[in-house]
């Protein structure tokens, strides 16, 4: 994918313009579907790197002299102090998109290094509104056990993964499905990512106090039916929420896990009795984002080009059956043979069996072992179904799982 605007500007030497390469650089980035623009100082020069699908790519190099004046240009929009240079600052500012007249919220991270002041971008689109169970990557079965949970009046739902797994895209899905004119939903969070229509949504703020724990006991007299916490992060946070579940409320939040079955021990740690966590979770939610095989320049593969997947087959003693394919690269994925993500997921349904199991406080893996007879499809089983669609690589799933 070409962009001329950048390059356009930066031949322009000392007279180049900040306001339009800073500009160019946010048209580029929404143009590469990237989620990030990191503008990194080095000793000779200022390297600009955009994330997409989840893979960060050297863009430009741009001249060290202007760092100060790009950095400027983004304490401007964002409305950050631009007479302070060696503290952190974070802030975010709407950008008007010339080509579609649509606009992207960018949230803005600033931090001090050696070779002068970082600054990273976030891209947060609107487009995550539109999504659907089945476009995130969820399968029909993993679906309807979460629809079935939705249908609750009370309880927890609980996605869980590491930073960038996209769990608060999920959450945003569910409660886009939840949102109707018969319940009150509200939503604490940190930050704010895409603006809902209908949801009352409120933003953590720790210089007054407004800490996801406080914020949930203030929500509670807004007489809500369904609650989104951002993130449980600790453990004042853990027990309001479950105390929440408990009185009659459905409450869906995040929680960083490597797992779904390590999301109930993982709350034990943080001091909750076994019975409440067995009386409260529905379901948790493992996932990680995988990059999808370019549709462009997607092809099968032939017999004689499967030796590579045979081996990493027979390793994890698989069977190789399928629909096997791999990306040549194209101008459309950057030569990547990847364009776009989706999620590989487990869902954990907390049924009689597993809460006497939590209750009895057994380890994680005995409850995924517990999980998977009762017909949980793992992240890693649910990765190599994927790419025997020919949706993805088996290289891709390994990346992502770490096994």
């Amino acid at each position: 994918m070409t962009f001329e605007k950048v390059t356009e500007e930066l031949a322009h030497g000392e007279h180049i313009s900040i306001i339009h390469l800073v500009d160019s650089l946010i048209e580029h980035a929404e143009l590469s579907c990237a989620s990030d623009i990191h503008i990194d100082p080095c000793a000779s020069s200022i390297r600009i790197r955009f994330r997409i699908d989840g893979v960060l790519h050297d863009m430009y190099h741009v001249p060290s002299a202007i760092l100060p004046e790009i950095v400027s240009r983004i304490k401007v929009l964002s409305r950050l102090r631009t007479d302070e240079h060696y503290a952190t600052q974070d802030g975010r500012f709407r950008f008007l998109l010339p080509q579609t007249d649509s606009s992207i919220d960018i949230r803005v991270s600033i931090i001090p290094t050696y070779h002068g002041e970082n600054a990273v971008l976030r891209l947060l689109s609107d487009k995550a509104e539109n999504f659907s169970l089945q476009s995130l990557g969820f399968s029909i079965s993993d679906a309807q056990k979460i629809m079935h949970a939705l249908g609750k009046p009370s309880g927890m739902i609980l996605a869980t993964g590491p930073t960038g797994s996209g769990k608060t895209t999920t959450l945003y899905s569910l409660l886009k499905m939840l949102n109707t004119k018969e319940v009150s939903i509200v939503s604490i969070e940190d930050p704010i990512e895409y603006a809902i229509d209908g949801v009352k949504q409120i933003q953590v703020r720790s210089k007054t106090g407004l800490t996801f724990a406080n914020g949930l006991r203030s929500v509670l007299r807004q007489d809500p039916n369904i609650i989104m916490v951002g993130e449980i992060r600790d453990s004042e946070t853990a027990h309001i929420a479950v105390n929440t579940a408990l009185t009659g409320h459905l409450l869906l939040s995040t929680l960083h896990t490597s797992d779904a079955a390590t999301t109930l021990p993982r709350l034990l740690d943080m001091g909750i009795e076994s019975f409440l966590v067995a009386s409260t979770v529905s379901i948790a939610i493992g996932q990680r984002l995988i990059r999808k095989l370019c549709t462009h320049c997607k092809i099968p593969l032939t017999p004689q080009n499967f030796q590579k997947e045979k081996i990493l087959f027979d390793k994890y003693s698989l069977s190789f059956l399928g629909a096997f394919c791999q990306g040549k690269g194209c101008d459309v994925c950057a030569q990547s043979g990847y364009f776009g993500r989706m999620s590989i997921n487990e869902v954990l349904v907390v049924d009689e069996a597993i809460r006497q199991a939590i209750v009895n406080k057994v380890s994680a893996y005995d409850i995924k072992m517990m999980a998977m007879e009762r017909g949980m499809t793992t992240m890693f089983q649910d990765g190599i179904d994927k790419v025997r669609q020919g949706i993805t690589s088996i290289e891709e799933v390994l990346r992502v799982i770490h096994e």
